[in-house]
């Protein structure tokens, strides 16, 4: 029910736009309006969470997630990313993790085998690879598309650029980054259909993202090799965002507003979705803190004197009643 009712929904995005702007010609709305609104909850919806939110919880002692030797004795190597002490490894242990999903490497997956019934652990390595191809392909991919919003292109840009297309097949060349990225989000997708336990626990909001995705990702690919489009004048449309400028040229094909209004929708949900660990990572005590807990105490500053009952004044007021059960006591 979730795979259907998020890809409904992401159907029925894609009819809106079709609507709006192939029988009803708001193309302005499209293009123009719908982008400043979902910029501006992108914004505010990510300042909330990360400023508000997650910037004003209290976290008074050093919570942070370790798999290696503390830093203690001289005489004791410790693990200098694992757990780190210092600054220098914090930062190297969330720069590994935002870049490289260390910790989704050393991920492992447990099997039951055999008749004996025993339990084998093994390391996921196509949930990292798949991980981490979709997210470097978007990056890759967003980076590309800055050349329609920046009237002199940087050289850095066409060198991305022609670094994705280097195989350099077919007119217009297809990119590298396209192809791996449609193909590790659908190996995400049909990895949550295959297996039963990941199926029981995903939700609506596991599904829509994949989705939309999925929808985004497929309608670039179809206005670059099937569709005739003309780029000069979506460029005009970028370069109108970009000014304050917003413009409709006719030129446009309505399946560029498609593509369009789905990235909207995919800015304007980030803020209020698991995609938030984007901005999540770097606020993560359990990743930004070091792990300094022998080398300093920690006092909690917001700890308040409490009355404690302590076990000898227990032991007075129940002394009678606990030698006549039996229960040992420490004074006669």
């Amino acid at each position: 029910m979730n795979v259907l009712l998020s890809l409904v929904a992401v159907v029925v995005l894609a009819l809106v736009a079709y609507v709006g702007t192939a029988l009803m010609g708001l193309d302005i709305v499209f293009g123009g309006v719908l982008p400043y609104l979902a910029l501006a909850l992108l914004i505010g919806g990510v300042a909330y969470r990360v400023a508000y939110k997650w910037g004003r919880a209290p976290v008074p002692f050093r919570i942070p997630t370790t798999c290696g030797q503390q830093n203690t004795l001289p005489w004791f190597k410790s693990a200098y990313i694992d757990n780190p002490h210092t600054t220098l490894g914090v930062v190297l242990r969330v720069a590994l993790e935002v870049l490289f999903f260390r910790s989704l490497f050393r991920n492992t997956s447990a099997q039951v085998l055999g008749s004996e019934r025993k339990v084998a652990y093994q390391p996921n390595v196509w949930l990292w690879l798949a991980g981490m191809a979709f997210h470097w392909t978007m990056l890759v991919i967003v980076f590309r598309h800055l050349r329609f919003f920046l009237a002199e292109v940087p050289w850095v840009v066409h060198a991305v650029q022609n670094l994705d297309g280097f195989f350099q097949v077919g007119v217009p060349v297809f990119y590298a980054s396209s192809i791996i990225f449609l193909a590790a989000l659908t190996f995400l997708f049909l990895r949550r259909l295959a297996s039963p336990a990941l199926r029981y626990i995903s939700l609506l909001n596991d599904y829509f993202p994949l989705f939309l995705l999925l929808g985004i990702g497929s309608t670039g690919f179809i206005l670059r090799h099937l569709v005739k489009t003309d780029v000069v004048a979506v460029k005009q449309v970028a370069m109108g965002l970009v000014g304050f400028h917003p413009v409709a040229p006719p030129e446009v094909h309505w399946l560029f507003y498609m593509h369009l209004f789905l990235v909207t929708v995919l800015l304007a949900y980030l803020p209020f979705s698991k995609i938030m660990h984007l901005g999540g990572i770097f606020m993560s005590p359990t990743r930004n803190m070091a792990n300094t807990n022998r080398a300093k105490r920690h006092v909690n500053p917001w700890d308040y004197p409490v009355k404690v009952h302590t076990y000898e004044e227990y032991e007075d007021e129940f002394r009678d009643k606990m030698k006549a059960v039996g229960i040992p006591v420490d004074k006669e």
